[in-house]
C-alpha cells in the first residue's frame, strides 16, 4: 500500500521568478535543478524536509500549445489549487513574509483548526501558511 507523498507540483510560469519568490521570498531550498532533454527539473522543499519536494513545473512537455495556454490561463486566476506550509508561528512568519513584499490576500486569523493566512505568489497561486491549533478542533457530529 501508498505509505507517503514524496511530490506534489506548484505551476509557475518561469523558473527563475519562481526560484526568486519560493527560495528567496518564502525560504525553501532547492532540491533539484536539472535540465533535461525536454524540460527542467526543478524541485524544493521546507529546510529541513527530506520526505516531500515541490515540483516547480512551467506547462509544457506532454501538453500541446492550447492546453499550455489553457494551463497558464487557469493558473493565473488561482484556479489550480491550493499549497499550504505549516509554521510554528504564523504571525512571525508573516511579518517576514512582507518585509520581503509577499502579497498577502489574507492576513492572518485565527481559525478553530489553525492560525492562519494566505499569500499569491507572483503567477497567481494561492498559498496558505498555517501554525495548527494547540488542540485539535471537534470533528461535526
Amino acid at each position: 500500500m501508498l505509505n507517503a507523498t514524496t511530490h506534489s507540483q506548484i505551476t509557475v510560469l518561469d523558473h527563475d521568478q519562481a526560484l526568486d519568490f519560493y527560495v528567496g521570498k518564502l525560504g525553501l531550498e532547492v532540491r533539484n535543478d536539472v535540465q533535461l532533454e525536454f524540460m527542467r527539473w526543478l524541485t524544493v522543499a521546507a529546510p529541513g524536509d527530506t520526505t516531500h519536494e515541490i515540483i516547480l513545473y512551467v506547462p509544457g512537455v506532454p501538453f500541446d500549445a492550447a492546453t499550455v495556454e489553457q494551463i497558464r490561463d487557469l493558473g493565473s486566476k488561482g484556479a489550480l489549487g491550493t499549497t499550504i506550509f505549516s509554521t510554528d508561528d504564523v504571525r512571525r512568519t508573516a511579518e517576514q513574509l512582507r518585509s520581503r513584499g509577499v502579497e498577502f490576500i489574507q492576513d492572518v486569523v485565527e481559525q478553530s483548526y489553525a492560525i492562519d493566512c494566505a499569500v499569491r505568489d507572483p503567477f497567481g497561486n494561492h498559498i496558505r501558511i498555517s501554525q495548527p491549533a494547540p488542540v485539535p478542533a471537534a470533528r461535526p457530529a
